[in-house]
């Protein structure tokens, strides 16, 4: 494939934040690489679109992000594509609830996986193309991490641990690839069904009033892109919500 201007990969980029950051970055000037697990049809039809508004400037790669194998063959893959990576964004992630007392050996294979497992394994195997391009990380934490939410430790086990990661790649990568990572909080409605109490609660925990939008955390995606001094950082994006202690939910 031919083209030109940086690329970035964006893991899980096919729906919801995913592709709002990649057409932020696309509209930026990047070519894009869209990574996604088992969202096949909204990742080609995402490139599709970005492709219509520039030739040659988007492409989709599959990998299970819980296979090192296939997360190392992954980072070959798309430095094949356009042979460089400007920015890695891990993105991709399972979330849901795991009450103790019903955690299972598949819980952690997906949660460690998909939240530590690939991200660590996909920026070794980039490292050296980043160090290259004197690139950038960008790792999607959670603004849970640091209060938890009940009946998620093993998801927010993971997510710790991406943040941990964040600031040992910050120093192991420098001073050639930038580390950082985003803390969102509220921003899409979950997937799962929420009555109006639910969400008036989730509501009333926010300063600012309101849930935020993909397009907040695309923003904060590239102003981190372009923030040449900042390493080792996790910016939330959370609407206040972190200065109340008790936020949950």
């Amino acid at each position: 494939m031919t083209n030109s201007g940086p690329v970035a990969l964006i893991t899980g980029a096919a729906k919801r934040i995913g592709a709002a950051m990649a057409c932020k970055l696309h509209s930026e000037g990047y070519r894009i690489i869209i990574h996604y697990g088992h969202s096949k049809d909204d990742a080609f039809a995402l490139a599709e679109k970005l492709n219509s508004q520039r030739a040659d400037s988007a492409t989709c790669l599959q990998a299970n992000l819980c296979n090192s194998d296939e997360v190392t063959l992954l980072g070959q893959q798309a430095l094949r594509v356009w042979g460089q990576i400007n920015v890695l964004v891990n993105n991709a992630s399972s979330f849901y609830p795991t009450p103790v007392g019903e955690i299972s050996e598949e819980d952690w294979r997906s949660l460690i996986g998909s939240n530590v497992k690939g991200p660590l394994f996909l920026s070794q195997a980039l490292a050296p193309a980043l160090q290259e391009s004197k690139g950038c990380i960008v790792n999607m934490v959670d603004m849970h991490i640091d209060r938890p939410l009940p009946k998620h430790s093993v998801y927010l086990l993971a997510k710790s641990g991406l943040a941990s990661l964040t600031q040992s790649l910050a120093i192991d990568l420098a001073p050639h690839v930038r580390v950082n990572g985003i803390a969102p909080g509220a921003i899409l409605w979950p997937e799962r069904e929420m009555d109006s109490e639910e969400k008036d609660k989730l509501l009333s925990s926010i300063p600012l009033g309101e849930l935020g939008t993909p397009e907040d955390i695309a923003n904060t995606l590239s102003f981190l892109t372009s923030a040449s001094y900042i390493t080792g950082q996790i910016i939330y994006v959370d609407g206040g919500r972190g200065l109340y202690t008790g936020a949950s939910a």
